[in-house]
């Protein structure tokens, strides 16, 4: 009778263990669980395309996250995407004259903004807008674009 409560008493150990693992996998996964920015101050930047970059995507500069994206919309006037982000207040000698990149991470493809510092001196504030934008670099468009040029190629040879 004791080895079977002991036995249960594992078992529970073990199940309880085993969702805490869970639950964390999916806060990582879902980007939950990376904590706010601290006195944050929000940058605008204009994409022409933004692949598949989402709302909380990490912002980081040099490989460190200094903010995250909090808004995506799109600019009826000229059909690119705004992204909005919130970059930590102890980062405020950014470079004005910085940019943005969209660059993709690890092996599930999650999307994230690079800054790369440019050499001005002054500082991005709050509003103010990053002018150079890499924008996402799409697999689909890449694929197709080197296939299209395979098939031109080998039907010119082919006359």
């Amino acid at each position: 009778m004791i080895q079977r409560r002991q036995l249960e008493l594992w078992v529970g150990v073990f199940v309880a263990a085993g969702l805490l693992a869970l639950a964390m996998l999916a806060f990582r996964v879902g980007n939950l669980a990376a904590g706010g920015v601290n006195n944050p101050y929000m940058v605008q930047a204009e994409f022409n395309d933004i692949g598949g970059l989402k709302v909380r995507a990490p912002v980081t500069l040099a490989g460190v996250r200094i903010g995250r994206v909090s808004a995506i919309s799109l600019d009826p006037s000229d059909f690119e995407a705004k992204v909005t982000m919130e970059l930590d207040g102890r980062y405020k000698t950014i470079p004005s004259d910085s940019s943005a990149s969209i660059l993709t991470s690890g092996l599930l493809g999650e999307q994230y903004i690079g800054l790369d510092p440019g050499g001005s001196s002054h500082y991005l504030k709050n509003g103010s807008t990053i002018q150079v934008t890499q924008s996402a670099i799409v697999l689909e468009k890449v694929i197709s674009q080197f296939l299209f040029n395979f098939a031109s190629k080998s039907g010119s040879h082919s006359k």
